[in-house]
């Protein structure tokens, strides 16, 4: 039997990357480096995971997708940049203080317009969005608190349309979901959602090792 090869991301290898193949404009840049001194800096997405989001985006042809957890906006941001310009993100988060700095970088990047924040629980956000009606979303990325992760995959499926994609952020949790020791709750959740998923018959999803771990969950 042949061994697996892979690779661990040093500091050096991510730096290349980064010149090579994920070259971020100057908003990207000063957002980021806003993000990364503030004390919660670490949730932020890598530029691997940014430019693989808006990759699918582009590559679905999505016009109308949801963010559920946006911290500083670099997802959204990214996201938004990848849409045609009728195109419109609806982003869920709690934090009026954190979707202040990305509200900024919105507007510098020229994509603010694209961008609908909702502010408050997510779970009643979706629910809202769910009464509502009215067309159903392309795309869905999830990197909320982990706890609930389960009843938010339910909801974006709920309102994507078939054939859209739901991008799940975190999946690998640092490579706690494979320590059996790990019992506190967010790992557990996370593992659980992992389980479940990939068993679920209304998606095909395949995990993948970039950043924290993403779950690409496409609906059938």
């Amino acid at each position: 039997m042949s061994s697996i090869r892979s690779i661990t991301v040093t500091a050096e290898l991510a730096a290349y990357m980064e010149e090579a193949s994920t070259r971020e404009d100057g908003t990207w840049r000063r957002l980021r480096a806003e993000t990364s001194v503030l004390p919660a800096g670490g949730m932020q997405i890598g530029a691997d995971q940014a430019r693989l989001l808006g990759w699918l985006v582009r590559l679905i042809g999505a016009r109308k997708t949801l963010e559920i957890g946006t911290f500083t906006g670099a997802s959204a941001l990214a996201v938004a940049q990848a849409l045609p310009e009728d195109g419109r993100v609806v982003a869920c988060d709690v934090s009026e203080e954190w979707t202040s700095i990305a509200r900024r970088y919105w507007e510098e990047a020229g994509v603010s317009a694209k961008i609908e924040l909702r502010l408050g629980p997510a779970l009643d956000t979706l629910a809202l969005l769910r009464r509502a009606g009215g067309s159903p979303f392309d795309f869905a990325f999830i990197d909320a608190d982990k706890e609930p992760i389960w009843s938010y995959f339910e909801a974006a499926l709920e309102l994507l349309r078939p054939g859209g994609v739901i991008v799940v952020d975190n999946t690998l949790w640092g490579g706690q979901v494979a320590d059996p020791a790990a019992n506190d709750p967010d790992t557990k959740a996370i593992d659980e959602f992992n389980r479940r998923v990939t068993d679920d018959p209304r998606v095909d999803s395949v995990q993948l090792t970039v950043g924290d771990g993403l779950t690409l969950l496409l609906k059938r």
